[in-house]
């Protein structure tokens, strides 16, 4: 069976490791050992429970499993870097890194870091944990993977075919870097709206909040025009980014979004790699931001009370 280590047990990770693991030898690796018994609750409310094995990253020197087919690295943007340093002694130099980071941060910098192949994925999956025992899949979505120097296409493509027959479906593409820029407009949507509010994705649908959606989604568009990133539906429209984002919020209804979980747990936000990107274009393009700095400046200020 092919093996997987999921370095960041958080809830994508989780979502990770119960679908591969009736398919792949998984290791679940954090800083802290988790209950190898966890349960997952499905979209439609039917709950499974499976032993998933877990281990400390202190502990893999000198408790290692064998070396994994695929190291996938689910932990927020900000400590991705650290959370591949933990286990970079552990692991040959040429085993492929999986990168499911949020933002535009993490996968430039560790694909140009790691010698061996880095595989970066897109998923509008939705997912938020429920204790240190479980995690709520709220809402199906889809998955694209491929690398940023499109070098990789064949591990992609073996990639995407086990995340689908472990009922995620997923697609190997070749402009990869395309759809993190598109996934990135998604997140700057809908995060920092909902990590503010304290609300799930789908009450932006609301009067409340649809106008500010729709004014981050207007900057971002034209941030997007500015980087070359076409809309989803090849072209450069302002409609065909709000259709994208309010499908997402629609499909993605009942999740709580990561950054609305930090907030709520008190911890510093992925702000500087979901807006961060966005602003720095915008300046450097000369393409107004300001409702992005607004946010940022909002999110600020809130992560200092913490």
């Amino acid at each position: 069976m092919t093996s997987h280590w999921i370095l960041g047990p958080g809830a994508i990770g989780r979502l990770l490791a119960h679908s591969l693991s009736p398919l792949a030898d998984i290791t679940l690796v954090g800083r802290r050992a988790l209950p190898e018994q966890q349960t997952i609750t499905a979209p439609e409310g039917e709950a499974r429970s499976q032993h998933l094995n877990g281990i400390a990253s202190y502990q893999l020197v000198a408790n290692a499993p064998a070396p994994p087919a695929f190291v996938h690295i689910t932990t927020k943007a900000m400590a991705a870097e650290a959370a591949l340093e933990s286990v970079a002694g552990a692991i040959p130099a040429t085993t492929p890194l999986v990168l499911w980071q949020n933002g535009f941060l993490a996968q430039p910098r560790l694909t140009e870091r790691w010698p061996g192949p880095v595989l970066c994925a897109s998923t509008t999956e939705g997912a938020y944990l429920t204790g240190d025992d479980g995690v709520f899949h709220a809402g199906r979505g889809h998955t694209f993977v491929g690398d940023l120097e499109n070098r990789h296409g064949a591990l992609a493509q073996q990639l995407a075919h086990q995340l689908s027959q472990a009922g995620l479906a997923a697609t190997a593409v070749d402009d990869i870097r395309s759809r993190l820029w598109q996934k990135l407009a998604v997140n700057a949507a809908i995060n920092p709206l909902v990590a503010l509010n304290g609300i799930r994705n789908g009450e932006l649908c609301g009067a409340a909040y649809a106008g500010r959606v729709e004014a981050v989604v207007e900057e971002v568009a034209a941030i997007m025009v500015a980087e070359g990133i076409q809309a989803p539906d090849g072209g450069s429209c302002l409609e065909a980014w709000l259709a994208l984002v309010w499908n997402v919020i629609e499909k993605t209804s009942n999740n709580k979004a990561s950054m609305l979980q930090d907030v709520e747990g008190k911890r510093l936000t992925e702000r500087g790699a979901i807006l961060g990107p966005l602003i720095e274009s915008g300046e450097r393009y000369g393409v107004g931001c300001e409702v992005l700095l607004g946010l940022d400046g909002e999110l600020a200020v809130l992560e200092a009370g913490f």
